[in-house]
C-alpha cells in the first residue's frame, strides 16, 4: 500500500498520542501536534478511514486499525533508530536528531533499516530514551513513569524518557546534565513552576522549569522520607 509522507505522519501522530491514553484520539489533539487547522485533520481522517488505516467514530474521536498501528510502528521504528545512528555514527546533538529523522523516515528501504540496526548493535531505545519497536513491529510496552511534576519533594528518580521535538528543551537538558540514566534526587517543587534536583552525576542542584520538566519522563527508585 503506497501512502504520502503527510499519512504516515497522521499514523504516527495517532500512534504517540495513543500511547498516553486509553481513549480515542481527538481531531483538535491531533490538530494541536500537527500544528494544522481541524478541518484539515477531518479530511485527512476521511482518506485514511477509507483505506481501513483507523477507526472513526463521529464525536468520540479516532484509533489505529491493526493495519494502521503496523504502518505507524514502521515509522517510528524508523525514526527512532535514525536518531539513534545520526546521534552514534554522524556526530548530531540530540537536539537536533529530530527534525533530521522526520526528513528521512519515509524514505529509507528494509535493507537500510535492518543494517543501521545491526551497526547499533539493535539498540532498545533511541537517545532520547523512547523505546524502538521491534523488527517484527510488536508494539513496546506503553510507558509507565511519570513526568518530574508528579514527583515529591525528597524522591529519588531516574530519568527513562524526555520529549524528543522541541530543540531548545533538548538543549536545556544537555546543557545540565538531564539525559536518560541519570538519577535525581527532588529537592524542591516551587509552587511558582520550578523543580530543583540534585544530580547523581555532579552531585549539585539543576532547575528545570515546568516547561521542561513536563517532558521529562522517570521512575521512582527510593520514596521520599516522613
Amino acid at each position: 500500500m503506497m501512502l504520502s509522507d503527510v499519512m504516515e505522519d497522521y499514523l504516527k501522530v495517532i500512534y504517540q498520542l495513543q500511547q498516553q491514553t486509553d481513549d480515542r484520539i481527538k481531531t483538535s489533539e491531533i490538530a494541536d501536534e500537527l500544528d494544522v487547522t481541524s478541518p484539515t485533520v477531518t479530511s485527512m481522517l476521511e482518506k485514511l478511514e477509507d483505506r481501513s488505516l483507523i477507526d472513526r467514530e463521529k464525536y468520540r474521536g479516532v484509533t489505529l486499525t491493526t493495519e494502521g498501528e503496523t504502518v505507524a510502528l514502521e515509522i517510528v521504528r524508523h525514526h527512532r533508530l535514525l536518531e539513534a545512528y545520526l546521534t552514534e555514527h554522524l556526530d548530531y546533538d540530540w537536539s537536533e536528531v529530530h527534525a533530521e529523522a522526520d526528513r528521512l523516515e519515509h524514505h529509507i528501504s528494509e535493507v537500510f533499516e535492518a543494517r543501521v540496526a545491526e551497526s547499533l548493535d539493535d539498540p532498545e531505545v533511541d537517545p532520547h530514551g523512547s523505546p524502538i519497536p521491534s523488527p517484527d513491529l510488536e508494539p513496546p510496552d506503553r510507558p509507565d513513569g511519570d513526568s518530574v511534576v508528579e514527583c515529591a519533594e525528597g524522591e529519588t528518580v531516574v530519568v527513562e524518557e524526555v520529549a524528543d521535538h522541541d530543540p531548545d528543551i533538548l538543549s536545556y537538558l544537555s546543557d545540565h546534565g538531564v539525559e536518560p540514566g541519570l538519577e535525581l534526587e527532588i529537592l524542591e517543587i516551587a509552587p511558582f513552576g520550578m523543580v530543583t534536583a540534585r544530580s547523581s552525576e555532579s552531585d549539585e542542584s539543576v532547575s528545570l522549569p515546568d516547561d521542561v520538566a513536563r517532558h521529562v519522563r522517570v521512575a521512582r527508585t527510593a520514596e521520599p522520607e516522613q
